[in-house]
């Protein structure tokens, strides 16, 4: 078990929440007294209950009104966090065919926490109840209308808890309320993606039906021509499961170069390395793209939001993928962007650029108590 360092906790008032985001093969909690955070980490485990009961047996989790479950996909079902009974896992459950490899996980965490505190509010959060507000030319495929709904094929987005709170905090930033304010938020980690927010909003976001497509990612593709999978299927003899391994696992930053980790192929780019070179260019590129895409989308932009590991940390990243973009209003300074400033634009910049830390499971606790206010 890997442990965060606890803050100091909050008044002995404060009521607590934990969060549970169950992945593959990890269990990652915090527990919240008021916003202070007073412990935290993450488990390596498959055997979700065992785990949880131990570790629920060893926090202190006096004051304790709920425990606050992250849930990747939400369908059409869900726009809003949403206390947990019954119906709730019947319908996470029915909608496991649109994210196999991570509602099961989440699941899982929810059983083991409704076994081991059977008297305490479960609230699911969904990363993709933020993007409910997309408008129906973004929600919409291009495809057969009757199989899109029959099979559900529609665009949902994820990162939702991210881009909710870090276009907030910018709206803050500004000095402006959230209505007020276009942001293009940019959430680049593992995973990555870009959100247009027209006044708190989603009103377009990269990723689609699954978190595969969009910007380039740590081992995602991203965007690409449906006919290439025709392609590897037909000519290269690829099976369907070795398609999705390919374009889940072995592509993006990985496939290009062979490293997943930004920090390691902006250290190879540095050297001169051809391959971490082309994998930078392509990876900034797809983020350029998108912001110019989603500038047309809001007509006005008040500001651009780096955030997540890749977007908090890379200057070389930030600076690079608005590079060119000055006849729009958008511009870094180089200065404060090596400094990693909070607001890497220059002075009197029509478009404010931004680096905030996003904090997705306080969003997870901030949206589980909401449920519970009276």
């Amino acid at each position: 078990m890997t442990g965060s360092s606890p803050s100091p906790a909050g008044p002995p008032s404060a009521s607590r929440v934990l969060v549970v985001n169950c992945g593959s093969a990890t269990i990652k909690y915090r527990l919240y007294a008021g916003e202070s955070t007073i412990d935290g980490g993450t488990i390596e485990t498959t055997a979700y209950e065992e785990a949880l009961r131990d570790l629920l047996h060893r926090l202190d989790l006096a004051g304790l009104v709920a425990v606050g479950h992250r849930v990747v996909h939400g369908g059409t079902r869900f726009a809003a966090p949403t206390l947990i009974d019954d119906d709730v896992v019947a319908a996470i459950t029915d909608l496991v065919p649109l994210a196999p490899l991570h509602n099961p996980a989440n699941l899982a965490g929810i059983a083991a926490a409704r076994a081991v505190l059977p008297n305490v509010p479960q609230v699911a959060v969904f990363d993709t109840a933020f993007h409910r507000t997309l408008p129906a030319p973004e929600f919409n495929y291009a495809i057969d209308v009757g199989l899109a709904e029959r099979l559900s094929v529609h665009r949902y987005g994820f990162h939702g808890t991210s881009h909710a709170y870090v276009s907030r905090l910018t709206a803050g930033l500004l000095g402006k309320a959230p209505e007020e304010v276009n942001v293009i938020t940019l959430h680049l980690g593992n995973g990555a993606s870009a959100c247009a927010v027209a006044g708190g909003r989603s009103v377009a976001t990269s990723m689609g039906m699954s978190p595969l497509e969009g910007l380039v990612m740590g081992s995602r593709s991203g965007d690409l021509d449906p006919a290439v999978i025709f392609h590897l299927h037909r000519v290269g003899g690829m099976t369907l499961d070795d398609i999705d391994k390919l374009l889940n696992k072995r592509s993006g930053l990985v496939g290009m170069c062979g490293d997943g980790d930004m920090r390691a192929v902006l250290s190879r780019r540095a050297a001169g390395d051809p391959a971490a070179t082309l994998a930078f260019d392509v990876y900034c590129q797809r983020i350029r793209h998108y912001v110019g895409a989603y500038y047309a989308v809001l007509g006005r932009v008040d500001a651009i939001t780096f955030t997540a590991g890749v977007g908090e940390h890379a200057a070389e990243v930030r600076a690079a993928a608005l590079a060119g973009l000055e006849r729009l209003g958008i511009a870094v300074d180089r200065e404060r962007n090596d400094r990693g400033e909070q607001i890497i634009s220059p002075d009197g910049a029509e478009v404010t650029v931004c680096v905030i830390p996003t904090d997705e499971e306080l969003e997870i606790a901030n949206q589980t108590r909401a449920v519970l206010a009276p």
